[in-house]
């Protein structure tokens, strides 16, 4: 009797050892096949069999970030090449850092080239960044929320570290082309100035010098700046139209900057004009005695109505960006 029940163990621990040693080696084929992807190619792009095998099933002791996107024109997703290009810009940074191991993977999935994963994943939006850990199934914070976190690549890498202990140091291409602008801009303003040597009374120009103070204080308040860190599309093809204005805050089109710089451009100088009808702030007596009535009411009128008219319009474009605000003026 002993002796059947040792031999009983002795079948199961063989098999087990067995089983053992195929899901090793299973799992290390698996890894081999990763690593040999991630050669060529810092983001793995995964089909439904890839998907399947890499990505879904057992054994895994590596983690995988993939991001489900539309890239096709035809779906016109304005800001998933965005998103990819940050994306990229992540992985390519931890596959070529001194950090880089086989236990955190990257990979995309297309809609059009893996529809079955988006049903099978019951996602209906793009583009959505996904972790999915070495042991369980992902939890809701597995889900990259871009609206609280951000969309560039910082915020990508921060996410990932919170979500597997990984921390990833990103390094963006060199990109020289602001540098040459800079350059060459110097290089015309000197060689006018040059040109001009013998007459530079133009330099004391207080109009001048005030027009380029309003223009740079326009390109910074209308966000130029958050344009040329974060890159946004120009502006966005939806279903109903093209789409001007985004609808978050935490996010704007490059056309919208264009806009919110004329409305503020048309508020300044609807304010101009009213200060020159009531005959400016040094001497309006003699201003007054140049001007006449009937003029500086009608410049003064119009001057009203620029601001009020186009100050309600930027009011407008605030409350569209800032759910809940509760103020308006002349539109809603």
């Amino acid at each position: 009797m002993r002796f059947k029940h040792y031999l009983i163990f002795t079948i199961v621990l063989t098999f087990y050892k067995i089983d053992a040693q195929t899901r090793a080696k299973g799992l290390e084929e698996k890894v081999q096949q990763l690593t040999d992807l991630t050669a060529k190619k810092s983001i793995i792009s995964l089909n439904y069999n890839r998907f399947k095998d890499y990505v879904k099933a057992p054994p895994r002791d590596y983690s995988f970030v993939v991001m489900f996107t539309a890239m096709a024109p035809s779906r016109r997703c304005a800001i998933c090449q965005h998103v990819y290009d940050e994306f990229l810009v992540v992985a390519n940074s931890f596959r070529f850092s001194q950090i880089y191991n086989n236990k955190l993977f990257f990979g995309m999935v297309d809609f059009d080239e893996g529809s079955d994963i988006f049903q099978m994943l019951r996602l209906n939006t793009a583009p959505v960044i996904m972790h999915f850990p070495a042991k369980g199934k992902p939890k809701p914070a597995d889900s990259m929320d871009f609206e609280r976190a951000g969309i560039h690549a910082e915020a990508i890498a921060k996410w990932i570290q919170d979500r597997t202990d990984v921390q990833i140091r990103v390094f963006r291409p060199p990109n020289y082309s602001g540098a040459v602008a800079v350059a060459t801009l110097f290089a015309l303003v000197a060689g006018f100035l040059y040109l001009r040597r013998n007459n530079l009374e133009f330099l004391y120009n207080k109009q001048m010098w005030a027009g380029a103070a309003l223009m740079f204080c326009f390109t910074m308040v209308s966000g130029q700046m958050w344009n040329q860190i974060r890159g946004p599309p120009f502006y966005h093809r939806s279903k109903n139209g093209p789409v001007y204005i985004n609808g978050g805050s935490h996010g704007q089109f490059v056309l919208e900057s264009y806009i919110v710089a004329a409305l503020n451009c048309s508020v300044v100088v609807g304010m101009i004009a009213m200060i020159e009808a009531a005959g400016g702030v040094k001497n309006p007596d003699v201003v007054r005695s140049q001007v006449d009535g009937k003029k500086r009411r009608f410049q003064s009128v119009v001057g009203l109505i620029l601001v009020c008219v186009f100050f309600s319009l930027l009011l407008s474009v605030f409350r569209a960006k800032t759910q809940g605000y509760p103020y308006s003026f002349l539109f809603k």
